[in-house]
C-alpha cells in the first residue's frame, strides 16, 4: 500500500459539508444581531474603541462593523456587504446586514433537510426579480425641484440618526452641497460627484447651528510670507500650478565640479534668472492668487509679493481640483504653457480667517462653482465625526434622488408589501423551489419586525396586525411608526425611502 499523500500541514484543520454552512449562517447572524438594535428612530448609539484608542460613539452599520475585528470568513463577508452598500448607495448600511441575517436564517431548515444550496440560491434569485417588479410597482415618482419634498425625504433619512434632534439642519446643508455639485450629463441624466467635489471641513470649536455650505472651497493654509502678501482679495484672479516654483534639483545626486570662484557666481546667477523668468511669465497674466500643490523658493515669494501677489504652497492635489471647478480655472504642469484661459476669474472673495488656533484660506462667492465645502462646528471631536458620518449619508441620498427620483414608502411598509405579494406568488410556483421561494417572502418582513423590537411594543400583535394589513392589499402604505410602534399610513408621516437602481435603501 501507497503512504497516504499530504497535501495540507498537519496543524491545518478542514472543514466541509453542513457543518460549515451551519457555521457560516451562525457567524452572519452574530453579525446581524450585533447591529440590529441600531435600526429606525428609535435606534441605540454603540460606543466603541478603535484601533488607535480612540472613542466611536455612531449607530451607522457600517462605522460599527468597520471597528470590528473578525475572523470568521462568512462574517468578514457581510461587513464587506455593508461596505458595498455604503459605497454605492450611502444609506441602509443596517437593513442590510439584518435583512441579509435573517435571509440565511431561513435558509437554515432548508440545508437541514438535505436541500442543495443551489436550489436555494436559484429560489432566492427568482424571489429578488418579483420583489424588484413589485417595488417597481409601487415606487412613486417625485419632481426633483420641489425643495420642500426634497427635504422631507433628506429628513426621513436622517430620522433614524444622531443628529435628527438638530431639525432641518443637516438637510438643508445636504440639499445645498448636491444642488451646487451636480452637472447635467444631457438626456435627463445627471451626475453629482459628492466624493471628489464636496469636502467635508471639521472645524472643533462653536456651535452646530453655524455650520454652513460655502459657494466655493475652504482648506487649511495660510499664504507663504504673511506679512508681505494680502490676506483678503476681492474678485482674485487665480492661478493653480502643480509644479514647483523652484530650481529644478538633478533626478538622481548631481556633483558639479568647478574651477573658478567666478563659475559659482554663474551658477547662483543662472538659478535665479531661471526663477525670475518663471515668475516672470507667471506675473505676465496678471493674477492676484498663485496655488501650487509642489514648493515655491523664498526668491519666487520675493518676485511674486514685490508684485502685490498673494501665494499659497504645498497644496494637496484634490484641493486643488476643487479650487479649479470653484473658480473656473484650469490647473497647469508648466508656466510657460499659461494662457489666459487658464486663470480662474470666477470667486468673489479670497480671504484668510484665523478658527481657532488655525488659518484657513476661503475662496468664496463664487459664480456658478461646480465644487463646494461643507464647515462643519461642533463642540467636539466625537460630535463632528458623527455629524460628518450622517451628513455622507443624507448627501447620498440626496445624490440619489436628483439621478432617480423614485419614492418607496419607509416603516417597514414596502418590505410588508413585498413579502405579501410572494408569499401570493409562491403558490404558483412548482417544483422543490417552492418551499425556499417562500421563505425569502418570510424573510423579508425581518425589517418591520426589528422596527417594533426597538420601539418596544408587542411584536406579535404588531406583526400580525400588519401582517392582515398587507394580505387584503389595501394599502401599501401601512408601516410602522418609529418611534411609537402604532401602525400607520406612511403616507401621511412622509417616511419615504429612496430607490437606488436595483437596490432599495432602507430606513
Amino acid at each position: 500500500m501507497h503512504a497516504p499523500v499530504l497535501v495540507l500541514r498537519d496543524s491545518l484543520k478542514r472543514e466541509s459539508g453542513r457543518k460549515v454552512h451551519h457555521a457560516n449562517i451562525q457567524a452572519a447572524k452574530a453579525v446581524a444581531d450585533i447591529i440590529r438594535t441600531t435600526l429606525g428612530p428609535r435606534s441605540m448609539l454603540k460606543m466603541l474603541l478603535d484601533a488607535s484608542g480612540g472613542i466611536v460613539v455612531t449607530n451607522d452599520g457600517n462605522a460599527i462593523l468597520r471597528e470590528l475585528d473578525l475572523a470568521h470568513p462568512a462574517a468578514k463577508s457581510m461587513i464587506e456587504l455593508s461596505r458595498t452598500q455604503d459605497e454605492e448607495v450611502g444609506d441602509g448600511t443596517t437593513s442590510v446586514i439584518v435583512l441579509g441575517g435573517e435571509m440565511l436564517h431561513v435558509a437554515e431548515a432548508f440545508i437541514e433537510k438535505n436541500y442543495h444550496p443551489t436550489v436555494i440560491c436559484r429560489a432566492y434569485s427568482k424571489a429578488l426579480e418579483d420583489a424588484i417588479a413589485v417595488i417597481d410597482k409601487i415606487a412613486m415618482s417625485i419632481d426633483v425641484n420641489d425643495r420642500p419634498t426634497m427635504l422631507g425625504l433628506v429628513k426621513s433619512c436622517i430620522g433614524t440618526k444622531f443628529t435628527s434632534q438638530f431639525g432641518d439642519l443637516i438637510a438643508d446643508l445636504a440639499i445645498d452641497a448636491t444642488s451646487i455639485v451636480g452637472v447635467d450629463l444631457g438626456q435627463g441624466l445627471r451626475e453629482v460627484d459628492i466624493k471628489k467635489y464636496i469636502k467635508v471641513e471639521k472645524v472643533p470649536g462653536g456651535q452646530l447651528e453655524d455650520s454652513k455650505v460655502l459657494k466655493g472651497v475652504m482648506f487649511n493654509k495660510d499664504v507663504v510670507a504673511p506679512g508681505k502678501m494680502k490676506r483678503k482679495i476681492v474678485n482674485p484672479r487665480v492661478i493653480l500650478l502643480d509644479c514647483p516654483v523652484e530650481y529644478k534639483k538633478g533626478e538622481n545626486q548631481t556633483n558639479a565640479e568647478l574651477v573658478r570662484e567666478e563659475d559659482w557666481e554663474v551658477l547662483l546667477k543662472m538659478e535665479e534668472e531661471y526663477i525670475e523668468n518663471m515668475c516672470a511669465q507667471i506675473l505676465k497674466l496678471k493674477p492676484d492668487l498663485v496655488i501650487t500643490e509642489k514648493g515655491l523658493s523664498d526668491l519666487a515669494c520675493h518676485y511674486l509679493s514685490k508684485a502685490g501677489v498673494s501665494a499659497i504652497r504645498r497644496l494637496r492635489k484634490t484641493d486643488n481640483n476643487r479650487i479649479a471647478k470653484a473658480c473656473g480655472a484650469t490647473v497647469v504642469n508648466r508656466p510657460d504653457e499659461l494662457q489666459e484661459s487658464d486663470v480662474g476669474t470666477g470667486a468673489g472673495l479670497f480671504e484668510v480667517k484665523k478658527i481657532g488656533d488655525e488659518f484657513f484660506a476661503f475662496i468664496v462667492d463664487c459664480k456658478d462653482p461646480k465644487a463646494c465645502t461643507v464647515l462643519l462646528r461642533g463642540a467636539s471631536k466625537d460630535l463632528l465625526n458623527e455629524v460628518e458620518r450622517n451628513l455622507q449619508d443624507a448627501m447620498s441620498v440626496a445624490r440619489n434622488i436628483l439621478k432617480n427620483p423614485k419614492l418607496l414608502p419607509g416603516g417597514g411598509a414596502t418590505e410588508l408589501t413585498v413579502s405579501a405579494a410572494l408569499k401570493q406568488k409562491s403558490s404558483s410556483i412548482e417544483g422543490i423551489e417552492k418551499w425556499p421561494y417562500e421563505a425569502a417572502a418570510i424573510a423579508f418582513e425581518a425589517i418591520p419586525r426589528t422596527l417594533a423590537q426597538n420601539c418596544g411594543v408587542n411584536v406579535i400583535r404588531t406583526m400580525t396586525a400588519l401582517q392582515g394589513k398587507h394580505a387584503n392589499g389595501e394599502n401599501a402604505w401601512i408601516g410602522i411608526d418609529g418611534n411609537t410602534g402604532e401602525i400607520t399610513d406612511m403616507k401621511e408621516r412622509k417616511v419615504n425611502i429612496v430607490v437606488s437602481g436595483p437596490v432599495a435603501m432602507i430606513n
